[in-house]
């Protein structure tokens, strides 16, 4: 009976975390909450940003936005957010570019504090509309980022998918040139 107990216990916990309850705030989540943004590797500049930081350059808003993951699926919807662009965090640092078209070989590649990444391509971030809806974010739904995001995040919000580029506890972007 102890043993049926413990098992019905474990399944219940595991549909609460896969659900979304283990990442709503709570000491799984709290572990890897950031509150700086590094920027490093092929930038003139290497930057440590806090929230303020961040709230320093022009900031962007954006509304309602769908959260759709690699299936297809609609996970949820994020009423709004307030960030900075990716763009604009990029210019600050100042990408190293000692060829002109060393441009069209750099790679973005972005870095939560749990180790997932996603990748840009100078392209994306510089010369598409894509440009426009890569949101690195501090706020959502007028609130400061609780820790299931982390304090500062971000998401390309004009890919058709939103979820797999959505980064959240975000602590890293590094520029990489890919290519000679």
């Amino acid at each position: 009976m102890l043993k049926h107990l413990r098992l019905i216990l474990t399944v219940a916990t595991l549909a609460w975390a896969s659900a979304g309850g283990a990442a709503d705030g709570n000491v799984e989540a709290g572990k890897y909450t950031t509150t700086q943004l590094a920027v490093a590797g092929a930038v003139e500049n290497r930057l440590l940003l806090t929230v303020d930081d961040l709230k320093a350059l022009p900031s962007r808003e954006m509304g309602s936005l769908p959260i759709v993951c690699q299936s297809g699926a609609t996970t949820s919807t994020i009423q709004s957010l307030k960030g900075v662009l990716l763009r604009d965090v990029l210019e600050k640092a100042v990408l190293v570019l000692k060829d002109h078209n060393d441009a069209k070989k750099m790679a973005v590649i972005a870095t939560a504090s749990d180790g997932y990444k996603v990748v840009f391509s100078w392209s994306e971030i510089f010369n598409s509309p894509l440009a426009e809806g890569i949101l690195v974010f501090y706020e959502r739904d007028g609130r400061p980022l609780d820790e299931a995001e982390g304090r500062i995040a971000l998401i390309s919000a004009k890919d058709t998918r939103t979820g797999p580029r959505h980064v959240k506890w975000l602590s890293g972007v590094e520029v990489r040139k890919i290519v000679d």
